[in-house]
């Protein structure tokens, strides 16, 4: 299973806004050109994350986008749960009415086993985390050392 581009994008869009709204709104050519995806793309990401009220949106000379919440207050499962859906890798794993074999099925029970465990980092990880563990990298980058 792997996770479109739109929720990889819009993961990194939204640590992207954490990171740089203490200054102010955050313009989506900044972002987009900070993360290396296309504006017209990063549009769509951004629209979904609107509806979500995960973000808003300012306009004039000071527009641009912030977060609604605290990053500590949202979890990875909210912005990839509105971008992407269910991370179920079947179907059936949400909807066992859709197969005949549900309740005696062992395969649909690994297919679920592997959704809660992908739930359960969501669930538990917030932007906040995100936003402390790039600070550390970027200290460790940084970091110099001379003879």
């Amino acid at each position: 299973m792997k996770l479109s581009t739109k929720g990889r994008y819009g993961t990194r869009a939204m640590l992207d806004i954490a990171l740089n709204c203490a200054k102010g709104s955050v313009l989506l050519k900044d972002i987009a050109k900070r993360q290396q995806i296309s504006e017209g793309y990063l549009e769509h990401i951004i629209a979904s994350l609107k509806t979500a009220r995960l973000i808003d949106s300012t306009r004039g000379a000071k527009g641009g986008y912030f977060l609604l919440k605290n990053p500590r207050q949202i979890t990875i499962a909210q912005i990839i749960n509105c971008l992407e859906g269910s991370l179920a890798p079947v179907e059936c794993v949400d909807r066992p009415s859709v197969c005949k074999r549900n309740k005696t099925c062992v395969t649909k029970d690994l297919w679920a086993k592997m959704k809660n465990a992908i739930d359960e980092v969501i669930e538990s990880t917030t932007l906040g985390d995100l936003v402390d563990q790039h600070r550390k990298k970027a200290q460790k980058k940084v970091a110099m050392y001379h003879i």
